[in-house]
Parts: structure tokens; C-alpha cells; sequence
């Protein structure tokens, strides 16, 4: 038997509900690195794709948005094991993605880890953060508490492949909101392989559905969805993020302007609250029967 082998080259696929599809147009565009070194062929997605993405994220939203704090905050704290498992992989292909060193890959991959981490630990502390009992002048009690957006739109950062892409999925899916995620259109294999590690990572199909291709195509299509409740345009530029605000006003999305971001910094928790609303819920004070006390 001869010592000679066929390289096994990875297949990259959307990820959509839970499943790997290929782009429904059958479509492909080449990606490669900071030297022109063809890297792989990714798919690249049609408006159908986008539209599929969307479906899948509502039908998450009600078991998502609907679980516990704390059980959301275990899933994420899970991503990051899974992550941590594949941190070889994510550090060769954020290496390529970046024209970084392995050891500057390196610290962005534990970066993004640790990224997750944080954000696991907020999901059942925000509430206390941003919500609270009200005082009024009158028999009532005043509480209002954060719940998620909806579905939301995420163009993701260009230049930063992994870090910046968790920062702006991981607080969106941590807040109880589900997302439909546009991957760096340059550097979008880092994107794909962690829709892997989060079919892996007990969350639920559809909670993240990511799509690799133009954001100038799909964009359009997802801000003027009308079943997309907010979107997040880190990573479209001014003539773009201009085209998609217009689009998305004619349902009142929520939208995030973008912005220049070091996403190496503490990311505090303005991406957290940016889509969530606030609930005001009233209640009558009651007496507790002869005594006079009062609740």
C-alpha cells in the first residue's frame, strides 16, 4: 500500500436551525489569506438562505427567550468549553484569517474564550442591573424588569474574525434574544467553524444562525424584514449602514449604529442592554387582613 494520501480539505457550511446547509443557490466564492493563499471556497448565501435563517431564529425565540437566566448562562459557559477544546483549530484559522503570528492568534482565540465567560456570567445578573422596584405616589408596586428584542440582525465585524464576533453575538443570545448573524464577507471560515462548536454546546437550533457572503445582498433583505425586530451594524460600512437605517425604520427595528470598537477592551454592558426593552409591570398594594399591615 502506498504511503501516499489525498488531503482531506474541510467542506464549510452555513449554519441555519441547528443544521449545516449549503448555500440554497448552490453558490461558492473563494477565501484567502492575508497573502492570496486560497484558503478554502465558502458558501456563499442568497436572500432564501437569509429568509431561512430568520424563520429558524423566530422559531427558537419562544424556548430561548422563555428559559431561565441561569440556564442560559450554563449553555454559553458551555460554548466557551467547546471553544476551549478547539482552540488549535480557532488559532491556525484566525492566524490565516489576520495575517497574525500563531502567538498573537493565539491571545485573540483566548480572548474571545474569555469573552464568552463574561458574558455567561451576566445573563442572570442584568436584570438586577437595568431593571428594579419604581417609587410612586400612590397603593402600587412599580417593578420593571429587561426582556429581549426579538430576533436581531448581526452584520458582523470585517477585521476581527473571531473576538469581534463573539462580542457582538454573544451579548445578543445572553440577553434571551436569537440571531442572524452575517460573517466577515473577507474572513468568514472562523465564523463557520463556530457554528460547529455551537451545534455542540446544547444550545438550541436557530438560536444563532450564521451566513457567509456579501452583507451588501442579504443586508437589505434582513433589515426590511418584517419579522426581524432589531439589527446590529458593526460591520457594514457608512453607505451601507446608511441604506440598511433607512430599510429597517419602516418596522421600527431597534438598530445599533456602528461605531469604532477596540474589542479588546472591557466591553461593559451597553452591547447587553442595547436589545432588551423594559417591561413596567403595576400592582395594587392589598392589606393583610384586621391587623392593618399592608404588602
Amino acid at each position: 500500500m502506498s504511503d501516499a494520501r489525498l488531503s482531506v480539505f474541510k467542506t464549510y457550511k452555513l449554519y441555519v436551525g441547528g443544521k449545516f446547509p449549503r448555500s440554497e443557490s448552490g453558490r461558492v466564492y473563494e477565501v484567502t489569506d492575508s497573502k492570496g493563499k486560497w484558503l478554502a471556497n465558502a458558501p456563499l448565501s442568497s436572500r432564501k438562505d437569509a429568509r431561512d435563517a430568520v424563520v429558524a431564529a423566530r422559531k427558537a425565540f419562544a424556548g430561548w427567550s422563555g428559559a431561565t437566566a441561569y440556564l442560559r448562562g450554563q449553555i454559553l459557559y458551555r460554548v466557551a468549553e467547546m471553544l476551549e477544546g478547539r482552540r488549535e483549530q480557532f488559532v491556525q484559522e484566525v492566524a490565516e484569517a489576520e495575517g497574525l503570528s500563531k502567538s498573537k492568534a493565539a491571545a485573540q482565540v483566548d480572548a474571545a474564550i474569555d469573552r464568552w465567560v463574561w458574558y455567561a456570567g451576566w445573563t442572570d445578573k442584568i436584570g438586577q442591573v437595568v431593571g428594579g422596584a419604581n417609587p410612586v405616589a400612590g397603593p402600587f408596586f412599580n417593578l420593571s424588569t429587561p426582556e429581549p428584542t426579538g430576533v436581531v440582525t448581526v452584520l458582523a465585524p470585517q477585521e476581527s474574525s473571531l473576538l469581534g464576533l463573539v462580542s457582538v453575538i454573544a451579548p445578543v443570545i445572553a440577553g434571551g434574544n436569537t440571531a442572524v448573524v452575517i460573517a466577515s464577507e473577507k474572513s468568514p471560515l472562523p465564523a463557520l467553524s463556530l457554528g460547529e462548536v455551537l451545534a455542540t454546546s446544547d444550545l438550541l437550533g436557530g438560536v444563532v444562525n450564521i451566513l457567509s457572503g456579501r452583507a451588501a445582498e442579504m443586508g437589505p433583505h434582513l433589515a426590511a424584514h418584517q419579522d426581524v425586530n432589531a439589527i446590529d451594524l458593526t460591520g457594514a460600512g457608512a453607505d451601507l449602514a446608511h441604506e440598511l437605517e433607512v430599510a429597517a425604520a419602516d418596522n421600527l427595528k431597534r438598530v445599533l449604529r456602528p461605531r469604532s470598537a477596540d474589542w479588546s477592551a472591557d466591553p461593559g454592558t451597553k452591547r447587553l442592554v442595547a436589545f432588551l426593552e423594559t417591561k413596567t409591570v403595576w400592582h395594587p398594594t392589598g392589606s393583610l387582613g384586621a391587623s392593618g399591615s399592608s404588602y
